[in-house]
């Protein structure tokens, strides 16, 4: 075997890296052969290479030095098992032809040493950006179908190093998790490997708060969980793969990586709706077209102010309220969530804060999402801009009262407002989601680029479907790449059954969403949602007939449990709900009326069930011999290969020729 530095410990253990003509160069800069995460290591640290017939490594004037066999040194002649280390990282330098026998070194150091010595063929090289859910996610699943066989690198800013291990930064470090309960549906978290399902769902991490549906497979039901513990779960299984799974707690800049990116197999971008590595590839994947989402040349945009809340009300009661109007949404783990209120475009412009010193006005909730925590005084402070947020302050503020009136209707009492936020969602059409960003040239591989989680389709969280969108992209990419990968270039073919999930995905899952940013009016006019909210807060004002909104309102309960209850036990009956709307002020009776429900029925239906595009192809039919002489004519064919009757199809195959389901559960 040709002489190599291999990993020993670290990120980069089992890593082997052969020394030819050229030197072998460490540190932290992108254009090292052998690139370092660990904050002790310089940009240009150190160097091996071949002098004399001899094997050396060379400091380049490191901060921290280089170190072999636990002695500094500046340029030191290697020999067969000498330990160098860099960083916080360590390498054992292989000698040409090296044949040592493993049995004379204690057994773990001797199980290590002949376990970097398999070759598991050629490696795929993958960089993730961004390491929340999708991401980690895409690095396990990829960890675990390909092994040894792919070496995965992740990029987030959000994480900071913690002795060996990479971990979330705090709030005081400008890092505000999210707090928001999503739920799962069995169709995506069953096809995770079964380790990640483990550590995902143990005891009292997850509810099932909403009823199975056309997305749920085996009889398992969608799994309300809070995002934060599955970032906090993904990345501490990342960590326990040092081997396989790189973490690097920065941001992943296009320009600055711009060497890796071109070294690499394949690039997939996990960063979120708001991507700017997806921006600056645009001319790769193409300008997203607004005009699908619009009305009347107006791009459609909803503004939600998210309440961290903790609600009094069972699990049933607050199905049946969601379901019932569009203007409130609670998502909540054991009563604990966010309840979302969508705003009118008047409405919108109050969500602002105030600075307390200098008293100027600010847009920090309203354009990031900030976080105003409750304080012991009962104000809402953002911890990052120091802000207030106004419409708290102004008790006689229309948006702050009719937010009193969504804590009324879900059973949270004030002081169980513990944090406010807000989003503003709209949606786009993506015209590809895979792209070649680099072709192939002698001394680089050809990279792929692929679109994931809302990078690739940010989506409407009121039917939500936006984390599984994001996983079910990543199961098929995975899928793809262990299928495709054979150690050559990759081709757009390779990637075809992958393009079409996504372009399913696009087309199911925001197809369902815009049914949740409109309606249609008496006159079967398509109108935003956020103007029938209008309408409502209007005709509230102006003396509506109580009763009769209450007996509508009631009538549609009725309609909706009558639907929900043979799912979802303990439905609550007519006289606990008739007294709780009773509650509620007349404004709020009507726009909750005039919002209407959920269109459950009709973006219910068959879903995108990614496992068809993961069985191998028929096999094309072949050509008929020309007859010969003596042949009979008519003789029968024998079947063609492939083929099968629908009750000999696998389940999964079967599955998506299920009809139209009512469905009601978010994601």
């Amino acid at each position: 075997m040709p002489a190599a530095i291999v990993g020993r410990e670290g990120p980069l253990a089992g890593r082997r890296f052969v020394i030819g003509d050229t030197p072998i160069t460490f540190g932290r800069k992108d254009d090292n052969s052998v690139v370092i995460a660990s904050g002790r290591a310089s940009r240009h640290h150190a160097q091996v290479l071949r002098e004399n017939g001899e094997y050396v490594v060379k400091d380049r004037g490191s901060r921290n030095g280089t170190m072999v066999n636990g002695t500094p040194v500046t340029s030191q002649v290697l020999h067969p098992g000498d330990v160098i280390t860099i960083g916080d990282e360590t390498f054992s330098f292989e000698a040409a032809g090296d044949m040592e026998t493993i049995m004379d070194a204690p057994l773990p150091e001797a199980f290590a040493r002949s376990r970097a010595r398999i070759d598991p063929g050629p490696v795929l090289n993958v960089t993730i950006s961004g390491g929340g859910p999708v991401g980690l996610g895409f690095a396990l699943l990829l960890d675990h179908l390909m092994g040894r066989r792919v070496s995965v690198t992740v990029y987030d800013g959000r994480w900071t190093q913690d002795g060996p291990r990479v971990v979330w930064k705090s709030e005081k470090q400008g890092n505000i998790r999210r707090q928001q309960v999503v739920t799962v549906q069995s169709r995506q978290y069953l096809n995770l490997p079964e380790p990640v399902q483990k550590r995902l769902f143990t005891e009292g991490a997850y509810t099932e708060m909403w009823p199975t549906g056309p997305d749920s497979i085996r009889g398992y039901g969608p799994r309300n969980i809070r995002i934060a513990y599955i970032e906090d779960t993904l990345l501490d299984m990342a960590n326990d793969k040092p081997d396989r799974i790189r973490l690097v707690p920065a941001n992943f800049y296009p320009t600055e990586h711009h060497e890796t990116v071109v070294k690499d197999h394949v690039l997939a971008i996990c960063e979120g709706g708001r991507s700017g590595t997806r921006d600056f590839f645009t001319n790769k994947f193409g300008n997203a077209d607004k005009s699908i989402y619009s009305l009347e040349g107006t791009h459609i945009q909803d503004v939600v102010l998210g309440l961290r809340v903790k609600s009094d009300l069972s699990d049933p009661m607050t199905v049946l309220l969601t379901v019932a109007q569009n203007r409130f949404l609670l998502n909540a783990l054991r009563g604990e969530g966010f309840l979302n209120m969508r705003l009118t475009d008047e409405e919108a412009k109050e969500v602002v804060g105030i600075d307390p010193v200098r008293h100027v006005f600010t847009e920090c909730i309203a354009s990031r999402p900030c976080l105003m925590g409750r304080t012991d005084q009962g104000e809402y402070l953002c911890s990052t801009h120091s802000t207030l947020f106004l419409p708290a302050l102004i008790r006689s503020s229309a948006l702050w009262k009719r937010v009193m009136e969504g804590l009324a209707l879900f059973g949270v009492a004030e002081e169980n407002l513990r944090a406010v936020t807000a989003f503003r969602l709209d949606m786009v059409q993506r015209p590809r989601f895979t792209a070649q960003l680099y072709s192939a040239t002698s001394s680089t591989p050809g990279t792929y680029g692929f679109l994931l989680g809302d990078a690739a389709n940010a989506i409407h969280f009121w039917p939500g479907r936006g984390l599984n969108s994001g996983l079910a992209s990543a199961i098929s990419l995975a899928r793809a790449l262990d299928r495709a990968w054979r150690g050559r270039p990759f081709r757009d073919a390779d990637f075809l059954r992958h393009e079409a999930a996504m372009s399913m995905l696009q087309y199911r899952h925001k197809s369902r969403a815009w049914k949740a940013m409109v309606t249609t009016d008496e006159n079967g006019v398509t109108c935003a949602i956020k103007d029938k909210i209008v309408e409502g807060i209007e005709e509230g004002s102006a003396g509506p007939d109580r009763d009769a909104d209450i007996e509508a309102l009631m009538e549609r309960l009725r309609q909706i449990r009558s639907r929900l209850a043979p799912r979802i036990p303990g439905m609550p009956d007519d006289e606990t709900l008739r007294a709780h709307l009773g509650g509620l002020k007349d404004e709020t009776l009507r726009t909750l009326l005039v919002s209407g429900p959920w269109e459950t029925l009709i973006v219910g239906g068959e879903e995108v069930d990614i496992d068809i595009f993961d069985q191998d192809p028929p096999t094309a039919p072949q050509p008929e011999p020309a007859p010969v002489a003596g042949s009979v004519a008519g003789s029968v064919a024998a079947p063609v290969a492939g083929s099968a009757r629908a009750e000999e199809l696998p389940e999964h195959t079967r599955l998506i020729s299920r009809g139209p389901t009512d469905s009601v559960t978010p994601g």
